[in-house]
């Protein structure tokens, strides 16, 4: 029996410090990592596969978060769950703003990161039965 493919998360943050302990983490957890550091490396990190999860940064260069968000639901009729990384403190509502399926805020706990991308991939992985 062939082994599972990994799950791909994409994480857009223009933090290269964030991408760097953000992929180290998801990927000793068993997962694909792919980062880009705008919204525009997002988008084109999504035309060359689409990923499982995105975890999105909404303050950024050239395309910030809130951009992202409406090309990729404009662009795609896609189910991948979108959860915003974020410093602010109005987190819940930046999420929604997006339609994001939750919120991690920043600085974040490296316990609630894997749970939360295992938590909503475990999600995705149900609707698409």
């Amino acid at each position: 029996m062939p082994e599972a493919k990994p799950r791909t998360v994409l994480v857009v943050d223009d933090d290269p410090d964030i991408l760097s302990i953000v992929s180290f983490v998801l990927e000793e957890e068993g997962y694909r990592v792919v980062t880009a550091g705008d919204g525009r490396e997002g988008l084109q990190a999504v035309e060359d596969g689409m990923p499982d999860l995105i975890l999105l940064d909404m303050k950024m260069p050239i395309v910030n978060g809130w951009e992202f968000a409406r090309e990729f639901h404009a662009r795609y009729d896609s189910k991948v769950p979108i959860v915003v990384l974020t410093a602010a403190e109005d987190a819940k509502r930046r999420a929604q703003e997006i339609g994001a399926v939750g919120w991690i805020g920043k600085p974040f706990d490296l316990d609630e990161l894997v749970s939360t991308v295992s938590r909503y991939l475990s999600i995705g992985t149900l609707d698409a039965t």
